[in-house]
């Protein structure tokens, strides 16, 4: 990784897109720290520190801990992760839509529009809940135009960071939205390793510490172990070309393969679905509706992981059932999206291929479609796995953090994403000089 980025460094047009991409996170991560003007983040300090609800940790680390500052960029890009969902899943109810998920580029770009307006809809939901609910506490004199104040600035940030996402992919590498994601979470794994650090080390015998912190490392490197195999994971479909005569020459007759990712979704199906479970959870915590003891109550509790796993209160432990059948469904769901078997025999077809022993058509679109379910199975399994072993140990020792699977499944899918660009823009590069000479 360390040879790529310096070979980058080399080439001015890759250089000039990496600096732009630094550039930007440092705009995020001072507009995480400037306060919104007339609040009181005090208040929002000591309220998060007595919710207990991993929904908030999560929050926090998707906000790389704006929120709990009260800062400009408070809700991050949480609004478009939702408005994206929603989107999505409405192509499933509405033709019009999935007519313009059909219609390639140009439908592409309406669906991006529509999401952005709807962003900008939800952040000002949000932001007009938090100020209400929140009156007279994170507003120190609570009238209409410091409300205003707050809404204006919580609505921009949102959209500034949705932006800025937007311009890192066009005019940077990698995935612009994810790596602001990635960003986030990062700024809050050194405090987060302190929490751990503070928990389980300090105040111990050095040999009880040490082994401790030796445990910690060890499950975090098989975390990141298992999220790099998942990732490199890769079925390769045979393909065989026929020969065919054009003019008085023989051509084709070449193989080939369809590379299909044993995780074909890559960190969707965990960023969708948890941001789903922790959603009516954060909405429960400023409408303060979590410590009552009625159904609605417990039924928060179990939506929380922090109870997951818990061997003292294993009935909230359904709550993780719930969990895994939403990474599932939505590992189906978005690879149903972004990967259409019919479509793929197709084109074969019409250029002369075909897997060996399959007959084209719908033969192979019933063969694709086979396989595809097989490896997206073992795909969502896969992380699932990643997923739960942080959870399993917060619930069994309390290892209350941030960060886990979840965080580092992004991180991790997001750099190596972000290097497979840089080596492509590369291969381009070398190509082009080949040919330009």
């Amino acid at each position: 990784m360390l040879k790529t980025l310096q070979n980058a460094f080399k080439v001015k047009d890759i250089r000039r897109r990496i600096l732009y991409v630094l550039m930007m996170l440092v705009v995020i991560r001072i507009g995480s720290q400037l306060p919104i003007p007339g609040t009181n983040p005090d208040f929002f300090k000591n309220w998060f520190a007595q919710q207990s609800g991993d929904a908030f940790n999560f929050f926090d680390a998707f906000t790389g801990g704006s929120f709990t500052q009260m800062s400009i960029f408070a809700l991050s890009i949480t609004p478009y992760i939702t408005s994206s969902i929603i989107i999505q899943l409405l192509t499933i109810a509405i033709p019009k839509l999935e007519e313009m998920q059909r219609d390639g580029e140009d439908g592409r770009k309406k669906l991006t529009a529509i999401t952005r307006y709807v962003t900008v809809g939800l952040s000002i939901f949000q932001s007009v809940a938090m100020a209400i609910g929140f009156k007279g506490n994170i507003i120190d004199d609570f009238n209409f135009v410091n409300a205003a104040v707050v809404v204006v600035c919580l609505t921009a940030g949102s959209a500034m960071l949705m932006w800025i996402g937007e311009q890192i992919t066009e005019k940077g590498v990698g995935n612009g939205i994810s790596i602001v994601l990635m960003i986030n979470i990062v700024s809050r794994i050194p405090s987060d390793l302190m929490s751990l650090f503070e928990s389980f080390v300090k105040g111990k015998t050095i040999a009880r510490g040490a082994l401790a912190a030796v445990i910690i490392l060890a499950i975090i490197l098989i975390v990141i172990v298992l999220v790099l195999i998942l990732n490199g994971g890769e079925r390769k479909i045979p393909v065989q070309y026929s020969k065919k005569m054009q003019g008085r020459k023989m051509v084709g007759g070449q193989s080939t393969f369809i590379p299909l990712k044993v995780n074909t979704s890559g960190v969707i199906p965990i960023i969708f679905a948890s941001s789903l479970m922790s959603f009516p959870t954060i909405i429960a915590a400023f409408l303060g509706k979590t410590n009552g003891t009625g159904i609605g109550s417990q039924i928060m509790k179990a939506l929380t992981s922090n109870n997951w796993c818990n061997p003292s209160q294993p009935v909230y432990s359904l709550g993780l059932l719930l969990y895994i059948v939403l990474v599932i469904f939505f590992a189906y769901f978005y690879t149903s999206i972004t990967f259409n078997p019919l479509e793929i025999a197709d084109n074969m077809k019409k250029q002369g291929g075909f897997i060996p022993g399959i007959r084209p058509g719908k033969p192979t679109t019933e063969y694709l479609n086979k396989i595809l379910n097989y490896i997206i199975f073992i795909g969502a399994t896969g992380l699932i796995i990643v997923a739960v072993i942080p959870i399993f140990f917060n619930g069994v020792f309390g290892a209350n953090v941030s960060f886990g699977g979840t965080s580092i499944i992004i991180v991790v899918g997001v750099v190596l994403e972000t290097i497979k660009q840089v080596e492509s823009m590369m291969l381009v590069r070398n190509y082009k000089g080949f040919l330009n000479d």
